[in-house]
């Protein structure tokens, strides 16, 4: 098995390396048979095959690998490709065949996340797909509300507060607590939700990137929908970290990112409204470029980056070839290394729960008893030029500021091991 994988590997780089953009876009995927996720979460020979298709600097121990995710080898390659096309072609590959091709890409992201084709749109981002979907969302009317917590994104929040002057609503927030349990952030929405009977949408973030919490989506989406409020979900995040289909999560209006953890060029996300719901987004900007029944009327973003749309089924071919299982086994075994062994330095407060159901990858902290933005800047700053382990600090949390560790696919455990030296001498002065 181990010897199949890595042919399979190998097979991608090759491929890429070797492709026109047409072979590109209608690749094959051969996707990894079904595998023992305890097993193959250590299986050291498959993550060195991995790690290989990654160029990293090994300077430093990038553990801040949140804010989007570097394109392995055989998507580099596609997207160098690519661009050489568009940029030898020009307007008249713009004007001619990309129409084509952009529609191809379409289908690709949709038979990926389990939607139908018309249910998806591409953006530039999560956060442009999400900015639409909650600017676009039309069933308020003034006097309802709409509902948001400390872990969800700044530019959602941002976006959900300016509702109240774009739909004259009321804006209300909370926390979720800590330490988090499945119980606790049930017991949270359940009370918000009914001590809120004006509620009518709330924002959901599935994995936060503040803590790294995962929240039971499909529970608070059946919850709300209950009481008759939407959700609108955000799975920047969630999508390459969590093996689940659009469909999985009980919402009608969900955004995605695919150059966070799908590993494609910046820039690139998409949107997925539920078909029947399609008429709740508003048209875009007034768009008239396509008809009022079609999604794409839902973002006008203008002219995009040609090649890293092209370069998208690459990245969800190799996605799919190392299989959405083994990425979320090797991402928890990671995160699992460095906390197991900082869970006893009593002075290292760590925010995710270890229940399997709450977590994935990413994972915060704060030493305790310093919450504050300079405090939490110390410790980074530490971390990077001391030590050569790279982290963030992120802003948002009720309970205090934090900071934020993002392994990789291609994260060794012996820069895991320099976090942990760091991180116990720094709690320890």
């Amino acid at each position: 098995m181990i010897g199949r994988r890595s042919f399979l590997i190998g097979s991608a780089i090759a491929a890429a390396s070797a492709a026109t953009v047409k072979a590109t876009a209608a690749a094959e995927t051969a996707v990894l048979p079904a595998l023992d996720a305890a097993a193959v979460a250590t299986d050291s020979t498959f993550w060195a095959a991995v790690q290989d298709l990654y160029d990293v600097d090994r300077s430093i121990a990038n553990l801040e690998n949140g804010y989007w995710g570097i394109m392995a080898r055989p998507v580099l390659e596609a997207y160098i490709e690519n661009t050489k096309r568009v940029n030898r072609q020009n307007s008249f590959y713009a004007r001619s065949a990309f129409g084509g091709d952009f529609e191809n890409v379409r289908l690709r992201v949709a038979a990926a996340v389990g939607a139908q084709p018309e249910e998806i749109a591409i953006t530039r981002g999560a956060t442009e797909a999400l900015q639409i979907l909650i600017s676009g969302y039309n069933r308020l009317q003034p006097g309802d509300t709409v509902l948001y917590s400390d872990l969800d994104y700044d530019s959602m929040q941002y976006a959900m507060a300016m509702l109240k002057d774009r739909r004259g609503v009321e804006v209300k927030t909370f926390a979720i607590p800590e330490p988090a349990t499945k119980e606790a952030v049930l017991e949270t929405y359940k009370t918000v939700l009914d001590q809120t009977p004006k509620a009518k949408l709330l924002l959901l973030t599935h994995l936060s990137h503040r803590t790294g919490l995962v929240m039971p989506i499909r529970e608070i989406a059946d919850m709300a929908r209950a009481k008759g409020v939407d959700v609108i979900v955000d799975a920047a995040h969630s999508w390459g970290q969590i093996p689940f289909n659009a469909p999985d999560l009980g919402a009608d209006f969900v955004g995605f990112n695919l150059h966070k953890w799908i590993g494609a060029p910046v820039g690139m996300g998409f949107f997925y409204i539920k078909k029947d719901r399609l008429a709740d987004i508003d048209i875009h900007m007034g768009d008239q470029d396509w008809p009022a029944d079609d999604i794409r009327s839902r973002v006008h973003t203008g002219t995009i980056n040609f090649a890293a749309a092209l370069s998208v089924p690459s990245a969800i071919d190799l996605h799919e070839r190392i299989s959405a299982p083994a990425k979320n086994a090797r991402l928890n075994h990671l995160r699992n290394y460095w906390v197991e062994k900082l869970r006893p330095v009593e002075t290292v407060e760590i925010l995710t729960p270890d229940d399997a159901a709450m977590h994935a990858g990413i994972t915060s902290f704060r030493i305790k008893g310093k919450g504050s933005k300079d405090d939490n800047n110390a410790v980074v700053v530490r971390l990077r030029d001391e030590f050569k382990v790279l982290t963030v600090r992120r802003a948002g949390v009720a309970a205090g500021q934090c900071i934020r560790l993002s392994p990789a696919l291609y994260t060794t455990e012996a820069e895991l091991d320099r976090l942990v030296a760091a991180l116990t001498s720094i709690a320890s002065s």
